[in-house]
């Protein structure tokens, strides 16, 4: 493929690159595992236990224990089962016509692209099995009920047992983001220091995030309601290999990554079941 378009004739002193899009999903996940997998196919074992019962007696009263119980065994396993990889090329004469840094801004849309598969497939779990909806059934979020929904869904962890205190984030997509602030606009709220990695403001003490991210489905949308402990996200490998392909002039590089994730503490998530307004 000759990399034309490049060339100082066209295109004077710059390369264009495709818009950057934020990736916020891995930012708030537990990725404590990373270290203990190594390879394609290989799994950690996420040790978790249920609570033992407790029994309470007046002291008087007491005679005997009670038979002792089998505690509830939660621990999950989280396959390393996920690989996206690259193999692109730029032949020698064009890339000793066109403009400085044609490699560099290759490889950094390659790390955006890859960066964007990984944020995509944390995303995708609010259609895992373990997903905690906020409600059976898809309902329309207007900026009329957004913050009630985000209420709810914080009622909800706090009844799961997640403290107040703990970090809770909120991802939406732009659309429902545009009614969040909407419906903000009412209450005189200074979030302008709070606008990063894809944080627009706070609302009941969690962080509400925006990203072109969000897993949708036929206009239906699934937006995480979490703590940076319910989704664990390991990626243990990245490879990156200059070649010189055997029958062409060229320079090309070829890598890989893998990467696994998996919903390990499903209390602590809850997934707005909802639709953009008709």
């Amino acid at each position: 493929m000759a990399y034309k378009n490049f060339i100082p004739e066209v295109w004077s002193e710059a390369i264009n690159r495709e818009l950057e899009r934020l990736h916020v999903f891995a930012s708030n996940c537990n990725r404590q595992y990373e270290g203990e997998v190594k390879k394609m196919g290989d799994s950690v074992r996420i040790l978790g236990v249920g609570r033992p019962t407790i029994t309470e007696v007046k002291r008087d009263s007491f005679t005997q224990l009670s038979s002792p119980e089998t505690v509830e065994d939660t621990s999950q396993i989280m396959y390393i089962d996920n690989m996206a990889y690259f193999n692109y090329k730029v032949d020698d004469i064009d890339k000793r016509q066109a403009v400085g840094g044609l490699m560099e801004a290759l490889s950094a849309e390659t790390s955006e692209g890859l960066a964007d598969v990984q944020d995509k497939a944390i995303a995708s779990l609010v259609t895992d099995t373990l997903a905690v909806k906020d409600a059976a059934e898809t309902y329309q979020l207007t900026a009329n009920n957004i913050l009630e929904k985000l209420l709810v869904a914080h009622q909800k962890l706090m009844e799961n047992d997640v403290p107040m205190s703990t970090k809770v984030t909120v991802t939406l997509a732009p659309w429902a983001a545009t009614l969040y602030k909407q419906a903000m606009a009412a209450i005189d709220t200074d979030n302008s220091a709070l606008l990063k990695n894809g944080l627009i403001g706070q609302f009941d003490g969690m962080d509400i995030k925006v990203s072109n991210n969000c897993y949708q489905s036929s206009g239906n949308y699934g937006f995480m309601v979490r703590t940076d402990r319910a989704i664990a996200f390991a990626r243990p490998m990245i490879h990156t290999e200059p070649y010189r392909p055997e029958l062409d002039f060229s320079d090309a590089v070829k890598g890989f990554i893998l990467y696994g994730t998996k919903i390990v503490r499903p209390k602590e998530m809850i997934v707005m079941n909802c639709k953009a307004t008709a």
